[in-house]
């Protein structure tokens, strides 16, 4: 099991960086690993909503099937799965002013069976990777 938790703040309000965020195809702009994202169930983002993410790490690429399971104004979960691992993506926000809110962005992967020998190297990249994110993220935010 491989665990990151950053929390960080960005000149954004809360309303704008939850609406954003709660939408997981939007991962390729602020999640570096995120290589492409689409929705693959129908109809507006809400608990149930279902995307294809490709991701990218340490050179190889694995495709997980996320979903949103939690969709509260200050507190989103996506959890993905394919047969090697499972991934939780937990965001919590607080409002540190009008114009500013505070994330804090857990993230959680789970190898299954022969694929749990790569804790050690992908624990080994994951605080880089989990910083990486903040930086982009935060970028993505703001720029909104």
């Amino acid at each position: 099991m491989v665990e990151a938790q950053r929390t960080f703040m960005v000149a954004k309000p809360l309303k704008t960086v939850v609406a954003y965020l709660r939408d997981f195809g939007h991962a390729t702009e602020w999640d570096p690993g995120s290589k492409k994202c689409s929705q693959i169930s129908d109809g507006p983002v809400a608990v149930g909503t279902q995307w294809r993410n490709v991701s990218s790490f340490f050179g190889m690429e694995t495709e997980l099937t996320y979903q949103l399971t939690r969709d509260e104004p200050n507190h989103l979960v996506f959890e993905g799965s394919n047969k090697t691992a499972s991934s939780v993506d937990d965001l919590t926000f607080a409002t540190v002013d009008d114009d500013s809110t505070e994330i804090t962005y857990q993230a959680h992967i789970e190898f299954n069976g022969v694929a749990k020998l790569a804790d050690p190297v992908v624990g080994l990249g994951f605080p880089g990777l989990a910083d990486k994110t903040v930086e982009q993220m935060t970028r993505t935010l703001e720029a909104l």
